[in-house]
């Protein structure tokens, strides 16, 4: 039976739907089987791209549930895993400290990388996985990333299409939860990669730096640190330039107040409906825990069998968006795309196709197999840290800072 499914290509159309079903899937193991594998499990169980062959992790429970849910082997050590002589790709999952050293091994192995965002914590660690990959001659990938989403691979082909003519300004926004969901001691502290700007910017800046198609060139930010029990970076407002013109507002909040999925008619960021009438959930769960009390509700939510769901029956999406082209406004939703025309408004339907997070899978499997590298390489994310450092930078010096 025929699957279709989406892909991210610069030089292609952005979105291709397939007539027959793929019979060499890239065979990938994972490396953190955490609540970011979590999230991801579902689509790779359904996928017609990727076959998750072996994993390995710290927790006997999850090494466990990777073999009964997948049917995979689990080793004890990475370096266990990267002797593999079936595995064709790593899928880095685990904490943003681990990134780089991890990245660097599986290249020296001749894997090749599909690593979580963000791509590093540091710049310099940035730029030795992508020399290490460029140099060992293998994929380096920053995924799964909203970037991929479905309606954002549609909204690229829309402005590539020139239907609606140039790009002028985009406006983005996400108010959620984040910064009080369980967490632990690193996700606190910025410079271990903690707060929103390395786990959340990171999404919201490669969707406006994919749809704008320009160099960012300058950042003017501020930054929410009003929390002294959590005193990271709670959430943030960005200015972006581009060099073709184009100007972003980028906004994102952590602080588990407003909920900006209540604009995208309450389903959630994975595609999955939330219930309204939860509010305040996440801050009522902490509110008698101890530190270590948070820590296990932390690895609670990692992967297991209690906590792995059905397919979302809606995209992915990163909050509220809205592109100003020359000759309409664009407004992204997780089912949609509204268009507003001078005179008449269109609705252009985004259906889900496979798992919400099968683009990132055919992206993987189109450079390793195809050859056709997707716009989220690792160099083309060193781009995304830049922006997450400068914000820092702009907050921290209250000026402008020049990319």
């Amino acid at each position: 039976m025929s699957r279709r499914s989406w892909y991210a290509c610069p030089a292609e159309k952005v979105i291709s739907r397939l007539t027959s079903k793929v019979t060499d899937p890239i065979r990938v193991g994972v490396v953190g089987l955490g609540r970011g594998f979590a999230l991801t499990a579902p689509s790779a169980l359904v996928s017609q791209f990727v076959q998750f062959l072996a994993a390995t992790a710290p927790r006997e429970e999850s090494r466990a549930a990777f073999q009964d849910i997948f049917r995979g082997v689990t080793y004890l050590s990475y370096h266990d895993l990267l002797n593999d002589p079936s595995i064709e790709a790593v899928h880095i999952a685990t904490p943003h400290q681990l990134h780089a050293e991890m990245a660097m091994q599986a290249a020296e192995h001749g894997k090749h990388v599909l690593v979580e965002k963000p791509i590093a914590i540091s710049l310099s660690d940035a730029e030795r996985m992508i020399s290490a990959c460029e140099i060992n001659e293998v994929t380096l990938i920053v995924g799964p990333a909203h970037s991929f989403d479905g309606p954002i691979l549609k909204a690229k082909q829309l402005i590539e299409s020139d239907q609606f003519g140039r790009v002028l300004a985009i406006n983005t926004l996400n108010y959620t939860d984040f910064m009080y969901r369980p967490r632990r001691d690193e996700e606190l502290s910025t410079v271990d990669g903690g707060g929103v700007l390395f786990s959340q910017g990171a999404h919201q800046f490669d969707i406006v730096r994919l749809l704008a198609g320009g160099q960012v060139t300058e950042v003017y930010a501020s930054t929410g640190r009003w929390d002294m029990l959590r005193d990271t970076e709670m959430s943030y407002q960005a200015m972006l330039r581009f060099s073709n013109g184009v100007t972003a507002q980028c906004t994102y909040s952590g602080y588990a107040r407003f909920d900006s999925d209540e604009l995208q008619g309450w389903i959630g960021e994975t595609g999955n409906p939330k219930d309204p009438d939860n509010y305040g959930g996440s801050r009522k769960a902490l509110v008698d825990f101890s530190r270590d009390d948070e820590v296990r509700a932390k690895l609670a939510r990692t992967f297991s069998a209690k906590n792995l769901r059905g397919i979302a029956a809606n995209n992915e999406h990163f909050g509220p968006l809205f592109l100003q082209c020359e000759h309409a406004d664009l407004k992204i939703g997780p089912r949609e795309i509204i268009v507003y025309k001078d005179f008449e408004k269109e609705v252009i339907p985004v259906p889900l196709i496979g798992g919400p997070r099968e683009p990132v899978f055919k992206a993987l499997y189109d450079s390793i197999r195809l050859g056709k590298n997707p716009v989220q390489t690792g160099r083309w994310c060193l781009g995304t840290l830049q922006v997450c450092h400068a914000v820092l930078d702009s907050a921290k010096r209250r000026e402008p800072v020049f990319i």
